[in-house]
């Protein structure tokens, strides 16, 4: 049986007073894709960000059950929130780099993690060749390191958005809607490099892409006003949904 990365257990959550989570259960299966699919506004990124607590930034966002990611209550009180994540890295709908060089946005996540402990040059050199041959961007960008990441185009800024959560060594890569900015052949090639990451990291990525779910992910969920409505793998899923919700929305009924 597959090792579980990521469980939420009647996890719930409000907006102030408006409840955008209902008993949400979901075993997101470590080293796999997991897809989240869905009408807009159904719950999907709301799922996502309370994995890694970025919900909390809002300061009017309350949560009862529990969220284990990796082993651990994600919402223990011992629970260290730069090292949660250090673990979970976030990767956004649109592109975010830092008005800073090709460098120094990869290396950005890492100098912050060392705090006052600085590595030398050489180190940082062998972090920032992997995590760019990683994304497929080194033989791109070797030449331009010291040129500003706001320069890029559109996929090679979100290849480097990824690139930047690498050095840390996540385990764990939540993705809202990666693609959604992107053109389709910068997409197809942003969908190549998710799916060559699997086996080394767990994804969980929320898409409106149904094409994009069948093609990139292993496991699918659908969810619908805020609850969890069916998990499998995503070919049993989009084949053989087992709620008419789930056959509706996939059939393209409603959504």
């Amino acid at each position: 049986m597959a090792e579980i990365a990521i469980e939420t257990r009647d996890l719930n959550l409000w907006y102030g007073t408006f409840q955008a989570l209902f008993d949400v259960n979901i075993q997101v299966k470590k080293g796999m894709i997991t897809s989240l699919i869905g009408p807009s506004g159904c719950g999907k990124s709301t799922l996502l960000r309370t994995v890694n607590r970025v919900n909390e930034r809002l300061g009017y966002v309350r949560t009862t059950g529990s969220v284990d990611v990796l082993g651990q209550d994600a919402f223990g009180e011992d629970v260290e929130l730069a090292r949660l994540r250090k673990e979970v890295g976030m990767v956004f709908q649109r592109p975010n780099p830092l008005p800073l060089s090709i460098r120094d946005n990869v290396l950005f996540s890492h100098r912050i993690h060392r705090g006052n402990v600085k590595a030398s040059k050489s180190d940082e050199d062998v972090l920032l060749e992997d995590a760019l041959r990683q994304v497929l961007l080194w033989d791109d960008v070797k030449d331009r390191l010291n040129q500003n990441a706001t320069s890029l185009s559109l996929e090679e800024q979100q290849k480097l958005c990824i690139a930047r959560l690498l050095p840390v060594k996540p385990s764990v890569l939540l993705m809202d809607e990666p693609t959604s900015a992107l053109d389709p052949k910068a997409t197809a090639a942003l969908e190549e490099l998710i799916w060559s990451f699997r086996g080394s990291y767990t994804i969980l990525i929320v898409t409106h892409n149904m094409a994009q779910a069948r093609r990139a992910s292993e496991d699918c969920a659908f969810m619908l006003l805020g609850k969890m409505m069916e998990v499998a793998p995503t070919a049993d899923l989009f084949l053989s949904p087992q709620l008419s919700e789930t056959a509706d929305y996939i059939e393209g009924r409603y959504g």
